[in-house]
C-alpha cells in the first residue's frame, strides 16, 4: 500500500502524496511519501501510527523528558489479548458471488469455499465483521450436507464461530454461507464511493480496500496473510456498469432474475492472501496498452477523463518489464488494471491485478498537472507494481513483517523511477523525503522497532507509518549499498523463486541475501530491524604525517539529547569515508560492530577534508569535531560537496540543534552558506527545516525576524529563477521555482507578493491562466496576505475545478489565510460536503500548520467534532494523520498535558502511539524554545544591525 505522505502523514505517501510540492510551503512539519505510501506531501513525493511492540506488561509507562521541566508520565492502555485463527480448517478455494445494491448500499453474498479439515471439529472459526450470516452448512466430500446450528459472533475480535451438530471429519469439504452486508462509507472493506457524472448527477461506485484486515467486511474468510487460497469471483451488477476484479473476465451473461443486471465471472486467481482480493463496480473509461513482455495494462479513469490515464499507463508499461528483468521473475497474471477511486483513504493499494489509487495518485492532465504530481504518480505506480512481486507473489507470514513489503516497495519505487525518469534526480529526493523523515521519527522515545509484534486487528493499522515505510526503505538502501547490486539481485531472485505463492519472514530474506553475498547479513540487519532507534556517529581526527587517523564511536541518538545509559544499544554500522580529493568515490569502508574504533587512512594531505557517509546512505546521524566541521563548510559554499551530502550535513546539524547538542544559531550560520545552492532537493530540505523553525518561533514575539531571514536566504535564487520557465529547463527547475516563490511569498517578500497578486487576478479573470507549476505558490501567497474576498475567490475556483488535483491544491493552502474569523470559515469548509472525506484532514492540517492562531482553532475544531471525525474515519490511518497534523506544532508544556488528557477520555486505539509521539514532540518543542529562543533572537537582531 502506498501511504500518502504527510508531516509524517499516514499509510497505504500519506509513501502521502499528491501535489507534494505545496505542502512544503505551509506545513511546519517534515513531510514525505508512502505512508498513505500509507498516504500527504513534503517534497514532491508524497505521511503516523504505531504499536507498542513486544511489550507484555499489563500497563506500560512511557517517560518523556523535557529538558526544562520535570518528567511527565503517560500511560498506555492494556494491550488487547489476541489469538490467531485455529488451523483445524483452512480454505483451498473461495467461490464467491456478490450482488451489490448501489441504491440501498447493501450487498448479498454467497460463499462456497473448498476447505480442508485437518482434525475433527464441530465448529469452524473465521473472520467476520459487519456481516450478517443467513445460513451456513458444510458438505463433506461424498457425504451429506450438515447445517450449522448457530453462529457465535465475537465482534471485538472480528470473528464468527459456526457451530455444527456433529463432528466434521478430517478431509475435504465444501463450506456454504449465505450472507448480507452494508456498502459502508468508511473507505474500508466493501464500501461506496461517491462521484459525479458529467450531467452533474451524484452516483456511487462499489469498491474495496481490504488491507490490512477488512476483507472480513466483504465476506466471511480466513483473513490472515498466511492463509492463502485461490478465488473464483462472480459479480452481479447493473449491465451499464464496469465490473473489475483481480483476474480477467471469462464470462458475462444476463442475470436470469433481473434483466437490468449482468453476471460477470472472473478467471481463477493464483493462490493469494485475502487482503489482496479486490472488486470494483462503477462507471469508468480506460486507456490500454501492452508491456513489452505481453501483459495487458489498462488505466481506468472517471468517465470523460481517459486521456488523464496516459501518463500512468506509460509508467506502468515501462515498469513491468523493468521489474521482470530486475527480479528475473515474470509478472504472473495475464493483465493488470490501475483504477482511480474517488473516495480512497490511502494513496494506493496493490491488489493483485487490480491496483486502486486516489485520483491524485494516478491521473495527470498534460495542461493542468504540475511537475510534482507527475513525479508522485510515477513513484506510486512504481511502488504498487513492485508489490505485485514483493508482497503478492511472496507475502509476509504475519503483520510483524509488514515492513518487508512496504520498506522494500518504498525503496525500489525510487530505483524504478530513476530508470524511467533519470532527469528527476530521484535518489537525492529520497534522502529528503524518506531518509530524514524516518530519522526524525525514530529519534523519539516513542518510536518502535521496524519489526513489531502485532496481534489484535486494531494494532495492525498503527504500523503503517514512517518506520515501516521510510526507515524500512532506508535500511534496505543501506543494505543494497553494503552488498552491491549484483549480489543483491541474485539474492532477491533466490528469495522470490523459493517462496513464490508462499509466505516468508524477514529472516528468510536475510538468508537468501547472505548466501548470495557471503556477508553476515542477518547479524548486521538484526541490529537495525529488531531494536528501535539508530546511532549518532561521533568523529574526531588527527594528522600523522601523510596519514589521517579517525576516532569513530557510536551511541544512540535521542531527540531529547544525549543519554548516559549504561545499557546503550549498539548497531552494526557500515561506515564509508571519502576525501576532498574525490568526493564521489569511497576511499575506505569499515563495519563498526563495537562502541568505538580507530581507523587509519593513508595518503591524505593535511589540507584535505574527510567526509563520513558519502551519498548519505548509512542510517545514522554524524557529529564531527569542530575542526572537521569547519573544514567541510566551504564545500557547501563552493559546491565541492555533492548535493546529497550538502543536504545531509545541514540536516544532521539541524537535528543536533533540536536535541540541544549544538546551538540553533550555529545552524542558521551554516544555512547562510547555501546562498549559491542550485539543487532543488537541497533547497527543499532547507525550506522544510526553516518551516519547522518558523513554526516554533510563531510562539514568540519575533516571528517576523525569522521571516526576514528566510527572505534574505531565498531572494538570490528567486531572482535568478524568475517567474517564467526558460528554454532548456526541466523537471527540477519547475519544482525549484515553485518551492522558492512559495517560500518568498509566504514570508512576505514584497516583489513576490505583488507579482503573485497580479498573476492571480489575471488567472481568475481568464486573461492569463497560471501554469500548473505556479498555482500552489501563487494561491499560497495571495491567501497568506489575503482577506475574506480572497477566500471567496479561492472557494469559487475550488467549486469550478474539474480535476481533483486542482481541488486538493487549493484545499491544502486555504489554511494560510491569517484572520481568525476567516480561519473558522476554512475549518467549516473542511467538514462540508464540498471536501471529500479523505481530504478534510489536509484542510485542517493546513490550518494548524500555518499559524499559532490556526493551530489553536484546528485543535478546538477536532475536540468539538471528535465524535463525528472519529466515526468518519473509524480509527483508520486518517485519524492518526489528523491528530499529528493538528497538535504536533504546539510548543508549551501544558499543551502536552491537555492533549494527553483529551485522548485519555476520547479513545482512539489506532492512534495511541501517534498521540504519545505528539505529546513527546510538544515537550521537545517547548524545551527547544526555552533553550535557544533568546540566542536566536539576538542573532537575528545582530544580522539587521548596521556595521559599526
Amino acid at each position: 500500500m502506498h501511504n500518502t505522505k504527510v508531516a509524517s502523514w499516514g499509510r497505504g505517501t500519506t509513501r502521502t502524496i499528491s501535489n507534494g510540492l505545496c505542502v512544503v510551503f505551509f506545513m511546519s512539519c517534515r513531510v514525505s511519501l508512502s505512508v498513505i505510501r500509507l498516504a500527504l506531501p513534503r517534497s514532491p513525493n508524497p505521511i503516523a501510527k504505531l504499536v507498542f511492540p513486544t511489550l507484555r506488561a499489563s500497563r506500560l509507562l512511557v517517560r518523556f523528558k523535557s529538558v526544562s521541566s520535570e518528567s511527565t508520565l503517560f500511560s498506555m492502555p492494556e494491550r488487547r489479548p489476541f489469538v490467531r485463527l485455529p488451523t483445524d480448517v483452512y480454505p483451498v478455494n473461495y467461490g464467491l458471488r456478490l450482488k451489490p445494491d448501489l441504491i440501498d448500499f447493501t450487498f448479498e453474498g454467497k460463499l462456497e469455499a473448498a476447505v480442508e479439515v485437518t482434525q475433527g471439529t464441530n465448529q469452524i472459526v473465521m473472520n467476520c465483521a459487519d456481516i450478517d450470516i443467513i445460513t451456513a452448512s458444510f458438505v463433506p466430500e461424498g457425504g451429506e450436507e450438515i447445517n450449522a446450528t448457530g453462529f457465535n459472533y465475537q465482534n471485538e475480535d472480528e470473528k464468527v464461530t459456526l457451530c455444527f451438530p456433529s463432528t466434521l471429519q478430517k478431509g475435504s469439504g465444501l463450506l456454504k454461507i449465505d450472507f448480507v452486508g452494508e456498502l459502508n462509507d468508511k473507505m474500508k472493506g466493501f464500501y461506496r464511493s461517491k462521484y459525479t457524472i458529467p450531467s452533474g448527477e451524484i452516483r456511487y461506485a462499489a469498491v474495496t480496500q481490504f488491507e490490512a484486515t477488512d476483507a472480513r467486511r466483504a465476506f466471511p474468510c480466513w483473513d490472515e496473510p498466511a492463509i492463502k487460497a485461490t478465488f473464483d469471483i462472480t459479480l452481479i451488477v447493473p449491465k451499464d456498469r464496469v465490473a473489475l476484479s483481480n483476474m480477467n473476465v471469462v464470462d458475462r451473461k444476463p442475470y436470469p432474475e433481473d434483466h437490468s443486471l449482468v453476471e460477470v465471472k472472473f478467471a481463477t486467481t493464483p493462490i493469494m492472501s485475502t487482503y489482496l482480493v479486490a472488486f470494483v463496480i462503477g462507471e469508468y473509461d480506460f486507456v490500454e496498452s501492452q508491456s513489452s513482455d505481453g501483459v495487458t495494462v489498462r488505466v481506468y479513469t472517471p468517465v470523460g477523463k481517459a486521456e488523464q490515464g496516459r501518463f500512468a499507463l506509460e509508467v506502468a508499461t515501462k515498469t513491468l518489464p523493468f521489474y521482470k528483468d530486475y527480479f528475473s521473475v515474470p509478472y504472473p497474471l495475464p493483465k493488470i488494471d490501475l483504477i482511480a477511486i474517488a473516495d480512497f483513504a490511502a494513496g494506493a493499494m496493490e491488489n493483485w491485478g487490480l491496483v486502486t489509487y486516489r485520483e491524485t495518485a494516478l491521473l495527470i492532465d498534460p495542461k493542468n498537472s504540475c511537475a510534482s504530481s507527475r513525479q508522485w504518480v510515477a513513484l506510486v505506480v512504481g511502488h504498487e507494481l513492485a508489490h505485485q512481486w514483493f508482497g503478492n507473489l511472496v507475502t509476509m507470514e504475519w503483520w510483524t513483517h509488514l515492513w518487508l513489503n512496504e520498506g522494500f516497495a518504498s525503496w525500489i519505487e525510487y530505483l524504478c523511477v530513476d530508470h524511467c525518469f533519470p532527469e528527476y534526480d530521484i535518489w537525492t529526493q529520497f534522502v529528503s523525503a524518506d531518509y530524514t523523515r524516518a530519522l526524525d521519527l525514530d529519534a523519539l522515545d516513542n518510536s518502535h522497532p521496524i519489526e513489531v509484534d502485532v496481534g489484535h486487528p486494531s494494532e495492525v493499522d498503527e504500523i503503517f507509518d514512517a518506520i515501516s515505510y521510510s526507515k524500512g526503505a532506508s535500511v534496505i538502501r543501506m543494505l543494497h549499498n553494503y552488498i552491491g547490486d549484483e549480489d543483491f539481485r541474485k539474492g532477491m531472485n533466490a528469495y522470490l523463486l523459493k517462496f513464490q505463492h508462499k509466505n516468508a519472514s524477514t529472516e528468510d530474506l536475510w538468508e537468501c541475501l547472505e548466501q548470495a553475498s557471503g556477508k553476515p547479513i542477518a547479524a548486521v540487519m538484526n541490529s537495525w530491524t529488531k531494536q528501535m532507534g539508530f546511532p549518532i556517529i561521533v568523529v574526531d581526527q588527527e594528522q600523522h604525517g601523510s596519514d589521517r587517523v579517525l576516532k569513530i564511536s557510536q551511541k544512540k541518538f535521542c531527540a531529547s539529547g544525549p543519554r548516559n545509559d549504561e545499557n546503550c544499544p549498539n548497531w552494526m554500522v557500515p561506515i564509508s569515508i571519502c576525501t576532498s580529493e574525490d568526493p564521489s568515490c569511497t576511499k575506505l569502508e569499515v563495519l563498526l560492530d563495537q562502541p568505538e574504533t580507530t581507523v587509519n587512512i593513508t595518503n591524505v594531505a593535511p589540507d584535505h577534508w574527510l567526509k563520513i557517509n558519502p551519498g548519505t546512505v548509512g542510517f545514522y546521524r554524524i557529529q564531527y569535531s569542530s575542526a572537521m566541521l569547519e573544514s567541510l563548510l566551504p564545500g557547501i559554499r563552493d559546491l565541492t560537496l555533492l548535493p546529497v551530502d550538502r543536504l545531509g550535513l545541514q540536516n544532521d546539524l539541524f537535528s543536533l540543534a533540536r536535541a540541544g547538542m549544538i546551538s540553533t544559531v550555529e545552524v542558521l550560520k551554516v544555512m547562510e552558506a547555501f546562498v549559491n545552492e542550485p539543487n532543488y532537493t537541497v533547497w527543499s530540505d532547507l525550506s522544510c527545516n526553516l518551516g519547522v523553525l518558523s513554526s516554533l518561533l510563531s510562539h514568540t514575539d519575533f516571528h517576523e525576524d525569522i521571516q526576514e531571514f528566510i527572505r534574505d536566504l531565498f531572494t538570490p535564487i528567486g531572482m535568478k529563477l524568475g517567474w517564467d520557465s526558460k528554454t532548456g529547463e526541466g523537471h527540477l527547475d519547475a519544482l525549484l521555482r515553485g518551492l522558492v516563490l512559495g517560500k518568498l511569498g509566504k514570508a512576505g517578500h514584497k516583489a513576490t507578493l505583488e507579482e503573485a497578486r497580479r498573476r492571480f487576478k489575471e488567472h481568475v479573470e481568464g486573461k492569463q491562466i497560471l501554469p500548473a507549476d505556479l498555482r500552489s505558490p501563487v494561491y499560497l501567497t495571495v491567501l497568506k496576505h489575503g482577506d475574506s474576498t480572497t477566500l471567496d475567490t479561492m472557494l469559487k475556483l475550488h467549486k469550478q475545478a474539474d480535476m481533483q488535483e486542482e481541488k486538493n491544491r487549493i484545499e491544502r493552502v486555504l489554511g494560510a489565510i491569517p484572520a481568525p474569523d476567516i480561519i473558522q470559515r476554512v475549518l467549516n469548509f473542511a467538514l462540508s460536503e464540498e471536501v471529500r472525506p479523505q481530504d478534510t484532514v489536509s484542510v485542517i492540517g493546513g490550518v494548524a500548520g500555518s499559524s499559532k492562531q490556526g493551530r489553536q482553532a484546528a485543535w478546538k475544531l477536532v475536540k468539538d467534532n471528535w465524535e463525528e471525525l472519529h466515526n468518519r474515519y473509524q480509527g483508520g490511518l486518517l485519524i492518526s494523520r489528523l491528530i499529528k497534523l493538528t497538535v504536533d506544532g504546539f510548543a508549551i508544556d501544558k499543551m502536552a498535558a491537555e492533549v494527553k488528557s483529551f485522548f485519555e477520555s476520547h479513545h482512539a486505539p489506532a492512534a495511541e502511539r501517534t498521540v504519545q509521539q505528539c505529546c513527546e514532540n510538544i515537550l521537545l518543542n517547548a524545551a527547544w524554545l526555552k533553550r535557544d529562543a533568546d540566542a536566536i533572537h539576538q542573532y537575528l537582531l545582530q544580522r539587521k544591525a548596521p556595521p559599526v
